[in-house]
């Protein structure tokens, strides 16, 4: 266990004074049960690490972004939904620590999206009781900045898919040609080809968003936007 919270915390990027906050950030109500005695879930970490999670990025995008309220909440929406969540956890390996039951652990736990997506809401609560906002602010904002390339009203992979598809001898692939960084601050770079020629590369955090961003500068030397 001590191995795996080891690894977590260099992935997280931060290492906790009180080691008992992660612990419980980890436990899932499974664990807890089966553990008896004073184990305690990580619901109650959750349901904080939402609502700091929610100030966080509401701040931010009020910040950096001059759209309407909706356009916000939308942006807001993108950035925090399970999915979201899911992928920033699956990026930190959170899913290895996990403190699972045994019932759990035989049913796929470690990979189920909302189990993953409620343990990173608690593991960044816990980083915030930890640490202080600042500490979390700087957690969570490797995450909820990191779209600001895009206009999240796009999907451009889906986009020069429809385009291409307008000629059935056409086909496009998506190719990683560069990973760099520590485990907790990866970027990667892809390329998309069309018929074997590049005609976009994109680098990003994640590799889903190094794909979208050489996507749209495929659109883009087409003249679409």
């Amino acid at each position: 266990m001590n191995e795996k919270f080891e690894a977590l915390q260099n992935n997280i990027g931060y290492h906790f004074k009180d080691i008992s906050l992660l612990e419980t950030a980890l436990s899932h109500s499974s664990y807890a049960n089966e553990k008896g005695g004073n184990a305690v879930c990580n619901e109650r970490l959750e349901f904080l690490g939402d609502a700091v999670l929610g100030f966080i990025s509401a701040k931010y995008l009020y910040e950096s972004m001059n759209v309407p309220e909706g356009d916000l909440t939308k942006h807001r929406s993108a950035r925090v939904c399970e999915s979201a969540l899911c992928s920033y956890a699956r990026e930190l390996d959170i899913g290895s620590a996990l403190l699972l039951g045994k019932g759990e652990t035989r049913m796929g736990g470690r990979n189920k999206p909302s189990m993953l997506a409620d343990a990173f809401e608690a593991v960044l609560a816990a980083i915030f009781l930890d640490g202080g906002l600042e500490e979390a602010r700087k957690f969570a904002l490797r995450f909820v900045s990191r779209n600001d390339e895009l206009d999240e009203t796009k999907d451009y992979k889906t986009m020069l898919q429809e385009v291409i598809q307008r000629n059935p001898e056409e086909h496009i692939e998506y190719v990683q040609i560069a990973e760099s960084g520590p485990a907790h601050a990866k970027s990667f770079t892809f390329e998309v080809h069309l018929n074997s020629n590049v005609i976009g590369t994109g680098t990003g955090k994640s590799k889903k968003l190094a794909e979208q961003l050489a996507a749209k500068e495929a659109l883009e030397l087409m003249g679409i936007r």
